[in-house]
């Protein structure tokens, strides 16, 4: 499948759902390509409701976990509040603007129609998550708004040297899916475009308004999209023909063309992963995990690592049973 060439019809018995307008774990976070996340139950904001175990697993939990455990349990089960961060609200910004492009008819899809869609959805941003005001607040001049608007702009502008939408018309966008796996565990998402080719061959897009890693981290950044394709592949019993990541950050777009043992790789992946996250969230022992990346953590005031101590633990223990296997580590030390 061509990125630019191909027309797109409805995917194969659409795959069910609406995207939610609220975080469905109660966090509200977003990840490095501005992608809000979704991995629980209701759509209350941080602390209206009382701390569940968790019951679905998203790709952005997934990867907290792997990251840090701890991390994990404060974003899904303390639900401590985040900062937002201008990397981030910046990518949920250029991703309602690509998503708002395709409302207009093929030939109008232009890039100075896109740039002229920021203003709104920023507003529209605003609106719905005022806490990203927070932002600007120490730029009463609007210097620094302007410039960080400018750096949206290159963004988007970069996204027509690399993908045409003139010559797209995406089967979704924004796509909720969702599916439950024989063991019961529940997979949750948003895709950020489907496509379909006129054979019926279906492709997963993603954007990143980052940088695209080096060669030897891309398995980690397919990561996400293999997740997607199985939840694809176990809704509708078709393997996407392409999985394809646009890195607006850098100007490269990462392709990889999976097959049905890819999948059931990454379901076995998740399966160890979710029996790991169900010992932790009996015991109360979420392992912090230290790497670079706790220099960006909002939580460190509460990590071990750093002097911080952890909130009461809010959800019941249940002693280990005799002879029971203490959790360890997952991944690499």
């Amino acid at each position: 499948m061509d990125s630019s060439s191909e027309d797109a019809g409805a995917l194969p018995g659409a795959v069910e759902g609406t995207a939610p307008a609220a975080e469905a774990d109660g966090t509200a976070t977003a990840g490095p390509g501005g992608n809000a996340d979704v991995s629980g139950g209701g759509a209350e904001s941080v602390g209206e409701r009382a701390a569940v175990a968790p019951t679905s697993l998203s790709p952005s939990r997934a990867s907290d976990f792997m990251q840090c455990p701890l991390l994990y349990r404060f974003r899904v089960i303390d639900r401590l509040p985040e900062k937002p961060s201008e990397a981030a609200t910046r990518g949920t910004l250029v991703h309602a603007v690509l998503e708002r492009l395709f409302d207009a008819p093929a030939g109008e899809r232009t890039a100075p129609r896109a740039k002229a869609l920021i203003p709104a959805q920023w507003d529209r941003l605003r609106e719905s998550r005022p806490e990203v005001g927070e932002l600007f607040a120490d730029d009463p001049e609007g210097e620094r708004l302007a410039r960080w608007l400018g750096e949206a702009e290159s963004l988007v502008e970069r996204w027509f040297t690399l993908e045409d939408p003139a010559r797209l018309e995406p089967a979704e966008r924004e796509l909720f899916v969702e599916a439950e796996l024989d063991s019961g565990l529940r997979l949750r998402g948003i895709i950020d475009r489907v496509d379909v080719a006129p054979t019926g061959e279906v492709r997963i897009v993603d954007y990143k308004t980052g940088k695209a890693p080096r060669p030897e981290y891309a398995e980690g950044a397919l990561f996400q999209m293999k997740f997607y394709a199985l939840v694809v592949w176990r809704l509708k019993g078709v393997v996407p023909r392409r999985l394809q990541l646009v890195y607006l950050g850098s100007g490269d777009v990462l392709t990889y063309d999976p097959v049905l043992a890819d999948l059931e790789r990454v379901e076995r992946k998740l399966l160890a992963l979710w029996e790991a996250i169900r010992q932790a969230t009996e015991s109360g022992e979420w392992r912090p995990r230290p790497t670079k990346l706790c220099g960006w953590c909002d939580h460190r005031a509460h990590c071990p690592e750093f002097g911080g101590t952890p909130p009461p633990y809010p959800l019941p223990v249940r002693a280990p049973e005799s002879g029971a296997v203490q959790q360890g580590r997952m991944g690499p030390d």
